[in-house]
C-alpha cells in the first residue's frame, strides 16, 4: 500500500507530492518576489535580514541554500561574507531562472552556482558546506525528516543549519485573525497579481500543516543536530530555527 501525505488540505500519494509542489512553483516563479512583498507587506525582507544577523556569515564560508529559488538568502549571505561562496538549490528550474535574471546574480556570479535538485537527496558529497539554509521551503518537502538528515550529512563538523519558516502565533486570538487574513486575502491576491488562485490557496494551507515551533525543533534534534533553538519573528508568524553539527 502506497504511503500518503498532505498537499495543503488534500491527501495525496507521497510519490506525487514533489511533482505537485514543482508545478505550483513553476506557475508562480515569475511573480514570486513581488507576491512575497505584497503578502507580507515587505516584512519577509526583515525576516531574512534577521536570519543573517543571527547567522553572522564569516569570510570564506560555503553556503548551501536549499529551496533557494530566486536567490534572496544567498545574495544576502555573499554580501556579508568576503570570499564566501554559495550554491542555490531548487527543484523548480523556473525559480532558478528567475533568480539568475536578478541584478545581484550578475554582480555575484563568480561566487554563486545554481543547481536543480531535491532536498531529500542532495547531489553533494558528505561534509561539503559550512552553512545550510532553507527559507519558506521546508514545509513543501514530502519527508521533512529526510531533508534534515541530508542537511546534517552535507554539513562539515561545526556547520550550522538555519531554517526560516512560517509558524504558529502563541496567542490564539491573534492566530485566528492571521488565519482569516491568510485564507481570505492571499488567494485573491494570487489571482489578481499572478493569475493563479489555486497555487496560493495551497501555499496558505501548507503553512497550517507545518509543525509548531517546539515540534519542529524536536525534528531538528532527531536529525542529529545539537544546540537547537528558535526565535519567533513578528509574534510567531514566522520563526527562525538554528542547529549545529557538533
Amino acid at each position: 500500500m502506497s504511503e500518503t501525505t498532505h498537499f495543503g488540505n488534500q491527501t495525496v500519494p507521497e510519490a506525487d507530492k514533489a511533482g505537485m509542489v514543482q508545478d505550483v512553483f513553476t506557475r508562480v516563479a515569475s511573480k514570486y518576489d513581488i507576491m512575497n512583498d505584497l503578502m507580507s507587506g515587505g516584512v519577509h525582507r526583515l525576516w531574512k535580514d534577521a536570519m543573517m544577523d543571527w547567522l553572522c556569515p564569516r569570510p570564506g564560508q560555503r553556503l548551501l541554500d536549499v529551496a533557494g529559488g530566486t536567490g534572496d538568502v544567498a545574495f544576502r549571505f555573499l554580501k556579508r561574507a568576503a570570499g564566501s561562496q554559495a550554491v542555490v538549490l531548487d527543484m523548480t528550474e523556473g525559480m532558478l531562472v528567475a533568480g539568475r535574471k536578478r541584478a545581484e546574480a550578475e554582480s555575484l556570479g563568480r561566487r554563486l552556482d545554481w543547481v536543480v535538485g531535491d532536498a531529500m537527496a542532495l547531489p553533494f558529497p558528505d561534509r561539503s558546506f559550512d552553512v545550510y539554509t532553507i527559507s519558506f521551503g521546508i514545509r513543501n518537502v514530502t519527508r521533512i525528516g529526510d531533508a534534515l538528515r541530508e542537511a546534517y550529512r552535507v554539513l562539515r563538523p561545526g556547520g550550522r543549519l538555519m531554517v526560516l519558516e512560517f509558524s504558529w502565533i502563541p496567542n490564539e486570538a491573534l492566530q485566528k485573525a492571521y488565519d482569516l487574513y491568510s485564507f481570505n486575502v492571499i488567494p485573491v491576491m494570487g489571482q489578481i497579481v499572478a493569475g493563479d488562485r489555486a497555487s496560493y490557496q495551497y501555499l496558505v494551507e501548507s503553512i497550517r500543516k507545518f509543525p509548531d515551533q517546539e515540534a519542529f525543533a524536536a525534528m531538528i534534534r532527531a536529525a542529529g543536530f545539537g544546540l537547537v533553538s528558535y526565535r519567533n519573528l513578528t509574534l510567531g508568524v514566522a520563526a527562525l530555527h538554528s542547529g549545529w553539527k557538533i
